[in-house]
Protein backbone atom coordinates (compact mmCIF):
# COMPACT_ATOMS: atom_id res chain seq x y z
CA UNK A 1 0.00 0.00 0.00
CA UNK A 2 1.83 3.08 -1.25
CA UNK A 3 2.01 6.38 1.15
CA UNK A 4 -0.77 8.49 -0.25
CA UNK A 5 -3.82 5.69 -1.04
CA UNK A 6 -4.85 4.73 1.80
CA UNK A 7 -7.74 1.25 2.06
CA UNK A 8 -11.00 1.73 4.14
CA UNK A 9 -9.99 -0.89 6.42
CA UNK A 10 -6.71 1.38 6.78
CA UNK A 11 -8.56 4.67 7.31
CA UNK A 12 -11.14 2.80 9.88
CA UNK A 13 -8.26 1.78 11.92
CA UNK A 14 -6.78 5.92 12.02
CA UNK A 15 -9.03 6.82 14.77
CA UNK A 16 -8.66 3.59 16.92
CA UNK A 17 -4.48 4.49 17.33
CA UNK A 18 -5.13 8.29 17.35
CA UNK A 19 -6.96 8.01 20.48
CA UNK A 20 -4.76 5.48 22.23
CA UNK A 21 -1.79 7.68 21.30
CA UNK A 22 -3.93 11.03 23.29
CA UNK A 23 -4.28 8.34 25.97
CA UNK A 24 -0.57 8.20 27.09
CA UNK A 25 1.35 9.95 29.46
CA UNK A 26 2.78 13.33 28.20
CA UNK A 27 6.29 12.05 28.21
CA UNK A 28 5.93 9.17 25.95
CA UNK A 29 8.29 10.41 23.45
CA UNK A 30 7.72 6.80 21.02
CA UNK A 31 5.68 4.65 20.71
CA UNK A 32 6.29 1.18 18.89
CA UNK A 33 4.12 -0.48 16.51
CA UNK A 34 4.20 -3.39 18.52
CA UNK A 35 2.90 -1.63 21.56
CA UNK A 36 0.17 0.01 19.59
CA UNK A 37 -0.97 -3.75 18.49
CA UNK A 38 -0.81 -4.75 22.40
CA UNK A 39 -2.83 -2.10 23.55
CA UNK A 40 -5.42 -2.41 20.36
CA UNK A 41 -5.61 -6.24 20.19
CA UNK A 42 -4.51 -5.89 16.34
CA UNK A 43 -1.88 -7.84 14.19
CA UNK A 44 1.29 -6.35 14.69
CA UNK A 45 2.15 -7.25 10.74
CA UNK A 46 -1.34 -5.06 9.80
CA UNK A 47 -0.47 -2.11 12.28
CA UNK A 48 2.93 -1.89 11.20
CA UNK A 49 1.74 -1.43 7.14
CA UNK A 50 -0.87 0.60 8.36
CA UNK A 51 1.37 3.08 10.11
CA UNK A 52 4.00 3.18 7.02
CA UNK A 53 1.55 3.80 4.87
CA UNK A 54 0.43 7.34 7.38
CA UNK A 55 3.49 8.27 8.64
CA UNK A 56 6.91 6.32 7.32
CA UNK A 57 8.92 3.34 8.79
CA UNK A 58 9.89 4.13 12.61
CA UNK A 59 13.23 4.15 14.09
CA UNK A 60 14.79 1.13 14.70
CA UNK A 61 13.68 -0.31 17.94
CA UNK A 62 12.23 2.99 19.30
CA UNK A 63 9.19 3.10 16.45
CA UNK A 64 7.65 6.51 15.99
CA UNK A 65 7.56 9.34 17.90
CA UNK A 66 4.06 9.78 18.97
CA UNK A 67 4.20 13.70 18.35
CA UNK A 68 4.78 13.24 14.56
CA UNK A 69 2.19 9.78 14.24
CA UNK A 70 -0.76 11.49 16.05
CA UNK A 71 -0.18 14.74 14.19
CA UNK A 72 0.33 12.86 10.59
CA UNK A 73 -3.01 10.60 11.72
CA UNK A 74 -4.61 13.82 12.34
CA UNK A 75 -3.86 15.08 9.48
CA UNK A 76 -4.79 12.18 7.47
CA UNK A 77 -8.40 11.94 9.08
CA UNK A 78 -8.82 16.11 8.32
CA UNK A 79 -8.85 17.01 12.14
CA UNK A 80 -7.91 20.44 11.66
CA UNK A 81 -9.53 21.14 8.60
CA UNK A 82 -13.09 21.09 9.99
CA UNK A 83 -16.09 19.29 8.74
CA UNK A 84 -20.04 20.28 8.98
CA UNK A 85 -22.62 17.25 8.95
CA UNK A 86 -26.38 17.59 9.28
CA UNK A 87 -28.53 15.28 10.94
CA UNK A 88 -32.19 14.07 9.89
CA UNK A 89 -34.68 12.76 12.86
CA UNK A 90 -34.77 14.32 15.83
CA UNK A 91 -36.06 11.57 17.57
CA UNK A 92 -33.96 10.24 20.82
CA UNK A 93 -30.78 8.74 19.32
CA UNK A 94 -30.80 12.31 16.65
CA UNK A 95 -31.05 14.55 19.70
CA UNK A 96 -28.27 12.50 21.48
CA UNK A 97 -26.31 12.53 18.57
CA UNK A 98 -26.20 16.48 18.37
CA UNK A 99 -25.43 16.91 21.92
CA UNK A 100 -22.56 14.87 21.69
CA UNK A 101 -19.51 16.89 21.60
CA UNK A 102 -16.94 14.03 21.03
CA UNK A 103 -16.87 14.37 17.22
CA UNK A 104 -14.99 17.80 17.42
CA UNK A 105 -11.90 15.95 18.84
CA UNK A 106 -12.01 14.58 14.87
CA UNK A 107 -12.86 18.07 13.15
CA UNK A 108 -16.46 17.37 12.35
CA UNK A 109 -19.32 19.26 14.34
CA UNK A 110 -23.14 17.97 13.82
CA UNK A 111 -24.50 21.66 12.62
CA UNK A 112 -27.82 20.87 13.40
CA UNK A 113 -30.71 18.67 12.65
CA UNK A 114 -33.76 18.44 10.56
CA UNK A 115 -37.09 16.85 11.12
CA UNK A 116 -40.83 17.13 9.71
CA UNK A 117 -42.50 17.45 12.93
CA UNK A 118 -43.24 20.53 13.29
CA UNK A 119 -43.38 20.36 17.16
CA UNK A 120 -39.52 19.67 16.79
CA UNK A 121 -38.62 22.74 15.21
CA UNK A 122 -35.92 25.04 17.94
CA UNK A 123 -32.68 26.42 17.63
CA UNK A 124 -30.96 23.44 16.51
CA UNK A 125 -33.71 21.49 15.07
CA UNK A 126 -34.88 23.11 11.50
CA UNK A 127 -37.80 21.99 9.34
CA UNK A 128 -36.86 19.45 7.26
CA UNK A 129 -38.08 21.84 4.15
CA UNK A 130 -35.30 23.51 4.91
CA UNK A 131 -32.54 21.13 4.39
CA UNK A 132 -31.71 21.55 0.50
CA UNK A 133 -30.94 25.36 0.64
CA UNK A 134 -28.97 24.76 4.07
CA UNK A 135 -26.50 22.52 2.60
CA UNK A 136 -26.10 24.17 -0.71
CA UNK A 137 -25.35 27.25 1.06
CA UNK A 138 -23.16 25.96 3.85
CA UNK A 139 -21.67 23.16 1.67
CA UNK A 140 -22.60 20.30 4.15
CA UNK A 141 -21.40 16.83 2.40
CA UNK A 142 -22.19 14.52 5.43
CA UNK A 143 -25.38 13.43 6.40
CA UNK A 144 -26.71 11.46 9.56
CA UNK A 145 -30.01 9.48 9.33
CA UNK A 146 -31.90 8.47 12.34
CA UNK A 147 -35.41 8.29 11.00
CA UNK A 148 -37.71 5.28 11.39
CA UNK A 149 -36.27 2.69 8.40
CA UNK A 150 -39.63 3.40 6.41
CA UNK A 151 -38.43 6.77 5.77
CA UNK A 152 -34.70 6.04 4.92
CA UNK A 153 -34.89 5.81 1.80
CA UNK A 154 -36.22 9.26 0.84
CA UNK A 155 -34.22 10.57 3.33
CA UNK A 156 -31.06 9.36 1.73
CA UNK A 157 -32.94 10.78 -1.88
CA UNK A 158 -33.37 14.44 0.07
CA UNK A 159 -29.20 14.24 1.41
CA UNK A 160 -27.85 13.22 -1.98
CA UNK A 161 -30.31 16.03 -3.88
CA UNK A 162 -28.67 18.90 -1.36
CA UNK A 163 -25.63 17.84 -2.37
CA UNK A 164 -24.34 14.82 0.18
CA UNK A 165 -21.87 13.12 -0.42
CA UNK A 166 -21.21 10.75 2.56
CA UNK A 167 -24.11 9.37 4.65
CA UNK A 168 -24.04 7.90 8.33
CA UNK A 169 -27.07 5.80 8.36
CA UNK A 170 -28.35 4.40 11.66
CA UNK A 171 -31.59 3.08 10.24
CA UNK A 172 -31.66 -0.58 9.97
CA UNK A 173 -31.79 -0.68 6.04
CA UNK A 174 -30.24 -0.92 3.05
CA UNK A 175 -29.99 2.16 0.74
CA UNK A 176 -29.76 2.55 -2.90
CA UNK A 177 -27.49 5.59 -3.48
CA UNK A 178 -25.58 6.54 -6.67
CA UNK A 179 -22.03 6.23 -7.34
CA UNK A 180 -19.93 8.34 -5.76
CA UNK A 181 -21.57 8.44 -2.33
CA UNK A 182 -20.58 7.20 0.76
CA UNK A 183 -22.10 5.06 3.29
CA UNK A 184 -21.88 3.73 6.52
CA UNK A 185 -23.96 1.84 8.39
CA UNK A 186 -24.74 1.57 11.93
CA UNK A 187 -27.00 -1.04 13.70
CA UNK A 188 -26.48 -0.73 17.42
CA UNK A 189 -29.50 -3.62 18.38
CA UNK A 190 -27.24 -5.71 15.90
CA UNK A 191 -24.33 -4.98 17.67
CA UNK A 192 -25.63 -5.91 21.39
CA UNK A 193 -26.92 -9.01 19.66
CA UNK A 194 -23.19 -9.88 18.61
CA UNK A 195 -22.13 -9.60 22.00
CA UNK A 196 -25.43 -11.29 23.73
CA UNK A 197 -23.70 -14.19 21.09
CA UNK A 198 -20.34 -13.68 22.54
CA UNK A 199 -21.39 -14.12 25.81
CA UNK A 200 -23.31 -17.00 25.51
CA UNK A 201 -20.65 -18.87 23.55
CA UNK A 202 -17.99 -19.04 25.95
CA UNK A 203 -20.30 -19.44 29.02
Amino acid sequence: MEQGCLSRATMGRLPGYLTYLRSLPDDTRYISAAAIARALSLGEVQVRKDLSAVCGTGKPRVGYERAVLAAAIECRLGVHTGCEAVLVGAGRLGMALLGFGGFAEYGIEIACAFDADPAKISRRVLPLSDLPSYCRLHQVQIGIITVPPDAAQETADLLVGSGIRAIWCFAPVRLELPRGVTVRYENMALSLAHLHQAITHTS
